[in-house]
């Protein structure tokens, strides 16, 4: 299992570019939109310690080498050029991130640190924030605040307590418990307040759960080999973790009823609850729970690479040379069954986060002798190809210790979950069944007439639906504006394209450009000045109007990738800022510090509003004046490459998006026409339709490598954190494979 994951990028890429560059000639709640885009979250995150693949060269060459022609890229295999543009691009970042990842003592510095780094990536304009889940119109009848709010993770999607009720929550009664859940939080008693608070009202409680409608089927139901939130926000209800968060926010003991730390902070232990039981999607006894559930989770994760060992890479202790293939033996890994009911990890070195990741899939349990039962196999022998294997292919091909079995999955049809009669703590749950209708986005006002039939409980209201609410009065009775979570969708750009149709199926989503327009697109984007440029000419809120009507359009934008909010100093931090020694109070939020490094740089970007103290809200990026400003640098280095950028000569970009879909074909348009107006049409913005949202999934969200990604601006998808640190987003941006985004920049 050496570096499979590389080794067999390398070999593909060494077969597929070969034949691209000849011919280039160079993703939450019940009031969330059913029509979000997926979460590379899963929330995701692949975590690389210090010691990660390339950190030797890419420090190294950062900034150093003269830069390539596109001809000279063209014949550097897929590695090589990757490397080269990662260090080119994202050099400083790296560099700077190194520093602050090491940084384990003083938390408060930490975060400081990695503000600093992530105004850096900023200013690489490979990516612009868009939008996150949440900040639009809903109407509910699922109580505010019923699971948890944290904002990483994977238990904001663990239902069993809701609060629901039969007919929707008026908007006064919603404000009312959202106060109340401010005031009570962390008492252990807000749930009971709002079941009693509902009923006084006259509303009557249900224990079933209609969610708002999925979009795409989960791909696996094996949670520890995948990293698409389409399949562990439907796996999360299936297990129970070591702990989990309550609808306070507050980490709580699910099977490990204690734990304890060491003084040195690297030895953690938990003592696992007794009596739990595995079971099979028919509810027969599979086995007891035992501390070795972690043990064999922890092994096939990495055994299966799917997108998340990097999140234990240099936490865990030997998790690096296991991954990597330089230890075999999985004893020698820092996670031990110290007797049936006694689990210990052991870490590389003290971290601060490592309680808030437990709530993430990458720590879930499995049964070694139900997974080896499946065709299940660990190690050199681990074979997910093999003719009998079978684990996680379906619903009935998993164990269960959660709260629900899954009782029902028709494909793009309906997922359904019944209680597990087995569960150990199923005397606590409110929901007894919870119901996932499918539906493609095509028919706009389908889930606002399932919102009214009782078919869904909840769902946030589009430009569309919301017109329909206030023409039935909905709208003024139970209409209130959702809370964002801790999600950020993205557009991304590609820095070298060699990929012009879907990877899975040539005849998909085929780009029109020429020979002449592939090699100009390509030098385009290689250039920040002129990523910027795209950056700064795109009216994000016009974009997002489309998504949620234009009384709400700066509501759910979102200007920075990790939450402006997300964590605050705990202490009085001073760090350097252009060498300046700069002072941040305790309290201070990462947002202000990221915008203070920005400004000290010159940048036109806005990542926080000191009046409202948040990062949301508004549009702290669109700026047409600076959009020119960036362009004109960008055609002069252009032009010394040989390349003249004028309307007659413009550069063509290739944005994919799903036509079956009304939302996403007008916020598509929206972006086309702001980007050409704000460059005066020296930038064309080409609609490349995707036939549904598979294939537009397939265009990058499906992929696993860089040169698979078809498009040179994307924004299928968005991140959210996996634990409670800056570094679950940034670590997206790693280098050599070990950052799960950075293939959405046509890179690794």
């Amino acid at each position: 299992m050496k570096n499979r994951k590389r080794i067999l990028a390398v070999l593909l890429a060494g077969t597929m570019a070969a034949g691209s560059l000849a011919g280039c000639g160079s993703n939450g709640g019940s009031d969330t939109p059913a029509t979000d885009t997926p979460v590379t979250d899963n929330n995701e995150t692949e975590q690389a310690g210090t010691e990660a693949a390339g950190t030797d060269e890419t420090t190294e060459a950062a900034g150093t080498e003269a830069a390539k022609t596109m001809e000279e890229l063209a014949a550097m295999d897929h590695d090589e050029r990757s490397t080269y543009l990662y260090d080119q691009n994202l050099g400083e970042f790296y560099e700077l991130y190194q520093e602050a990842k090491a940084e384990v003592n003083n938390v408060s510095k930490r975060y400081a640190m990695m503000a600093i780094v992530e105004a850096k990536l900023n200013e690489s304009g490979v990516l612009v924030p868009d939008h996150t889940r949440g900040g639009g119109y809903a109407i509910s009848r699922v109580a505010p605040n019923t699971k948890t709010s944290v904002m990483w993770g994977n238990d904001d999607q663990r239902f069993h307590n809701q609060v629901v009720t039969t007919e929707p929550i008026l908007s006064e009664d919603y404000a009312e418990m959202k106060a109340k859940w401010a005031e009570l939080r962390g008492t252990g008693t807000y749930e009971e307040w709002a079941r009693t608070y509902l009923t006084d009202k006259g509303y009557e409680l249900k224990d079933t759960y209609n969610y708002h409608l999925y979009n795409t089927d989960p791909t696996t139901w094996d949670v520890l080999s995948t990293s698409q939130t389409a399949d562990s926000e439907a796996i999360v209800n299936t297990y129970d973790g070591l702990m989990e968060y309550d609808m306070e926010n507050v980490l709580q003991p699910a099977l490990a009823e204690s734990h304890e730390i060491s003084d040195d902070g690297l030895t953690y232990t938990f003592h696992i609850r007794e009596g739990v039981e595995w079971v099979d999607s028919q509810g027969r006894k599979v086995a007891d729970v035992t501390a070795d559930d972690w043990v064999a989770g922890m092994q096939h994760m990495m055994d299966a690479m799917g997108g998340l060992e990097y999140l234990v890479d240099g936490v865990i202790k030997n998790a690096n040379g296991y991954i990597n293939g330089d230890i075999t033996d999985f004893n020698e890994v820092g996670v031990k069954a110290v007797d049936d009911h006694t689990l210990e990890y052991t870490l590389e070195s003290p971290c601060p986060y490592f309680l808030t990741m437990l709530s993430y899939s990458v720590f879930a349990p499995m049964n070694r002798s139900y997974y080896e039962s499946q065709g299940g196999k660990f190690g050199m022998e681990y074979d997910a190809s093999a003719a009998d294997y079978t684990y996680g292919q379906t619903p009935n091909n998993i164990a269960y210790c959660g709260p629900y079995l899954v009782t029902n999955f028709t494909s793009k049809n309906i997922i359904v979950f019944s209680q597990n009669e087995s569960y150990w703590n199923k005397d606590n749950i409110t929901i007894k069944t919870i119901t996932w209708p499918y539906e493609d986005g095509s028919d706009t006002l389908k889930i606002w007439n399932d919102l009214k039939s009782g078919t869904v409980d909840g769902c946030g209201l589009n430009a569309a639906t919301l017109e329909a609410a206030k023409s039935d009065d909905w709208f003024d009775k139970y209409g209130y504006t959702s809370d964002t979570d801790g999600t950020t969708y993205s557009n991304y750009y590609n820095l070298y394209r060699t990929a012009y149709a879907n990877a899975n199926d040539a005849t998909k989503v085929v780009s029109e450009q020429t020979d002449e327009e592939k090699d100009r697109a390509n030098a385009a984007l290689g250039n920040t000045d002129f990523r910027l440029a795209v950056t700064f000419a795109t009216d994000r809120a016009a974009r997002y109007a489309q998504r949620v009507g234009e009384d709400l359009k700066y509501a759910g934008l979102r200007n920075s990738y990790t939450p402006a909010t997300m964590v605050s100093l705990e202490e009085e931090v001073t760090i350097d800022i252009n060498g300046t020694a700069t002072t941040f109070p305790a309290g201070t939020y990462y947002g202000e510090i990221m915008q203070a490094q920005l400004d000290a740089d010159g940048m036109p970007i806005k990542v926080f509003d000191a009046e409202t103290g948040s990062g949301d809200g508004f549009d702290g990026w669109y700026n047409p004046d600076a959009a020119k400003e960036y362009l004109a640098k960008a055609k002069e280095t252009l032009a010394a490459q040989g390349y003249t950028i004028d309307k007659d000569n413009p550069v063509k970009l290739d944005l994919p998006y799903a036509q079956n879909n009304e939302t996403f074909t007008n916020m598509a348009n929206a972006y086309k026409q702001s980007v050409e107006a704000a460059l005066d049409g020296e930038v064309i913005i080409t609609l490349v339709p995707a036939n549904d949202t598979d294939e537009w999934y397939y265009t990058g969200y499906f992929t696993d490598y860089g040169y698979e990604a078809n498009y040179n601006i994307t924004d299928v998808s968005g991140w959210g954190p996996d634990y409670g640190d800056p570094s679950t987003f940034l670590d997206t941006f790693l280098p050599d494979y070990a950052g799960y985004v950075t293939k959405s920049l046509g890179i690794f």
